[in-house]
Formats: C-alpha cells, structure tokens, sequence
C-alpha cells in the first residue's frame, strides 16, 4: 500500500492529495526492498514505492508531455462546480471531461444535471463525485 486518501472531502474534510493503491510483489522484490530500507537508503517501503514511481515518470516525461497535449488533458486538480455545470446545460452545452491527476465533482451537483451537463468522463488519476453522480455517468466513464 501506498498513501492514504481515497474519500470524496465533506464539508469539513481536507482535500486529499493522494490516492491509496495496492501492488502485489514477488518475496524476491519485497526482500531487496527491505534490505535497502534496513540498509537506510529508504525510510520505509512506501518511500521506495514513491520513489520509483517518480523515477519512471521523470524518465517518460517528455512522452507523457506529448500525450498529455495530443489528448487536451487538463493537469493537476479540475474541480466542476454546480454553477459551471448549470451554465453548460443552460446553453445546451455538454462538457468532456479529461483529466490527467484529480477531477472532482462537487457534492451539489446532481445526478440529473450531472447527465444533462456531462457527455464523457475520462480521468487518468482519481475521480471524486458523489455515488449518485457516479452510477449517473457510469455509461459515460471511460
């Protein structure tokens, strides 16, 4: 396991910034690991875990740069609010989501105006929304 912070926030909840994962790992690589935080090269596992996750990206960064800006992903945190999503439906608009990191819905919006307002989802990272919102756009999430 890696971090914490899978919950949508509530009202009084601080916004997570990482999302909680599971790997499997041979006995093998679990023992080189513990040798090198036993060794003090690493903290502890997760340490290790964020470090080579960072370590690929930084070594694919300039292809995950290209694909970022063929696929018009936004990047980081996109947060749709009730009034941005109401301003859409208002003008017959639908909006595609794509987000490369955290997109959130906000816990106002509706499962109706979520489905008037939003033709797709796709989210490389996390999506937060309500369940109602969620089982809404079930059929749009890619």
């Amino acid at each position: 396991m890696v971090s914490a912070g899978d919950k949508a926030p509530g009202p009084r909840q601080r916004e997570v910034d990482s999302e909680k994962i599971t790997i499997n790992l041979g006995y093998v690589d679990l023992g080189h690991i513990d040798l090198m935080v036993r060794d003090g090269f690493y903290a502890n596992r997760t340490d290790f875990i964020r470090t080579a996750i960072r370590n690929q990206i930084d070594r694919h960064a300039e292809a995950v740069r290209q694909s970022v800006t063929r696929n018009v992903l936004d990047l980081g945190l996109r947060r749709y609010s009730r009034a941005e999503l109401e301003a859409l439906r208002d003008a017959g608009e639908k909006l595609d989501i794509k987000v490369l990191g955290l997109a959130v819905i906000a816990d106002d919006v509706t499962a109706d105006l979520a489905r008037a307002a939003i033709a797709s989802v796709t989210v490389l990272g996390a999506l937060h929304a309500s369940p109602a919102v969620r089982a809404a756009l079930a059929d749009r999430l890619r």
